[in-house]
């Protein structure tokens, strides 16, 4: 078996999105591929994207990531116009659209990329059907975190 020689990345993880965590209540994961040209690849293999201000549309009974960036490396683009921040299609089957665009439609969730990861030789974005958070839920959450450290600080020092 081969040994890759840029073992910088060893989670298979290669952008996150901690935003979202804040902003959303996460519901219903989903796991979709990406449509993605060549250049973007190897950038994505260089650690040059930004998933932080993406969301994704649904539109003609498919999904695109749009918002995210991805930054050209120069030695890749000389000879390929690059769009950094075009709108990229998501590979779903039809079951997983037919329910995002029923829940989006029906019960006003929203659609929210979370992290971009390596499964296998594959670039897959993890995807949730989210509710927004308003301020005082946002403060709710950071009093429990806080809490929840405390505590642990608590039954460290009695231990």
């Amino acid at each position: 078996m081969k040994k890759s020689k840029n073992n910088a990345n060893t989670t298979g993880t290669i952008a996150l999105n901690k935003k979202a965590r804040h902003d959303y209540h996460l519901e219903e994961k989903f796991e979709a591929g990406l449509s993605l040209q060549g250049w973007e690849l190897k950038s994505i293999r260089a650690g040059k994207v930004n998933i932080t201000d993406n969301y994704v549309i649904l539109q003609n009974g498919e999904a695109y990531l749009v918002g995210s960036r991805i930054t050209p490396l120069n030695q890749a683009s000389t000879h390929v116009i690059c769009e950094p921040e075009r709108a990229r299609k998501l590979l779903l089957n039809k079951r997983e659209l037919d329910k995002l665009i029923g829940a989006r439609d029906r019960q006003g969730y929203s659609i929210v990329a979370t992290a971009m990861y390596w499964k296998k030789c594959w670039v897959k974005l993890e995807i949730y059907l989210a509710k927004g958070k308003q301020s005082h839920d946002k403060r709710d959450a950071i009093k429990d975190r806080d809490w929840a450290r405390q505590k642990e600080r608590m039954m460290k020092k009695t231990a």
